[in-house]
């Protein structure tokens, strides 16, 4: 079996304050044009939780959002794209609230702990955030699977491992390191298929489900990256 092997750091975000969408046609910096982009994300979100990706137009989208769908094509070349864009705006909203629940719960001594607060977040997006049901980080629900960084062609479970490790190395000071690559990079895989198994038939998401999705996490992280707090007792 070959070695897993860490991906290459994410490249810094785009000077300007304008949000990293990943590959658009044109990247919005101008007010107006953020303004206008965000509502188009907006209404892809309402839509794909009213009628699913495989209804969703682009049509609808443009008027939902009130934007000539010149205007839409200016900015994304059909619906994947929409979807991409706002699987991307849903990790970056991921790791904000992320970063709000680490600052909340004060000291988090482990990857494991860390891992209940990253289950947590994840399926209150999925109960609250308009689309995130369908679309979360990538995976259009239909079948769709696309890129996120296709730029890297990094898929996107690594794309999600690597900011996660990057959040908790720098607001927790976790352990960082190869097996920390690797390790999260399992979990989230885990937790991936967990989850969505969770929300399959339900959409607050199977209780026991979700608990068994934090008890996986938890168990595997424990005994791949214990933490200073557990390692006398090995």
């Amino acid at each position: 079996m070959p070695e897993v092997t860490a991906a290459p750091k994410a490249p810094p975000p785009a000077a300007g304050g304008a949000p990293d969408v990943g590959p658009v046609r044109r990247r919005p910096v101008q007010r107006r044009s953020l303004e206008r982009f965000e509502r188009m994300l907006d209404a892809c979100a309402q839509l794909l939780d009213e009628v699913g990706y495989d209804e969703l137009t682009t049509s609808q989208v443009a008027k939902r959002a009130r934007v000539p769908i010149g205007t839409l094509y200016q900015f994304f070349d059909g619906k994947q794209a929409l979807a991409r864009a706002l699987a991307r705006r849903n990790l970056d909203l991921f790791l904000e609230r992320l970063h709000a629940r680490f600052a909340a719960a004060g000291a988090v001594g482990t990857w494991a702990d860390a891992a209940s607060v990253v289950v947590a977040e994840f399926v209150a997006m999925k109960r609250d955030v308009p689309g995130f049901a369908v679309v979360d980080f990538g995976d259009a629900r239909a079948g769709k699977e696309f890129l996120l960084d296709a730029d890297r062609e990094v898929e996107n479970n690594w794309l999600v491992a690597e900011r996660l490790k990057q959040l908790g190395v720098e607001d927790l000071g976790l352990e960082d390191g190869p097996d920390v690559d690797r390790a999260l990079l399992v979990a989230v895989e885990g937790a991936d298929s967990v989850l969505r198994l969770a929300f399959r038939y339900s959409r607050d998401g199977d209780p026991a489900l979700i608990a068994e999705a934090d008890l996986l996490l938890r168990g595997y992280l424990s005994t791949r990256l214990p933490g200073p707090s557990n390692e006398a007792g090995h």
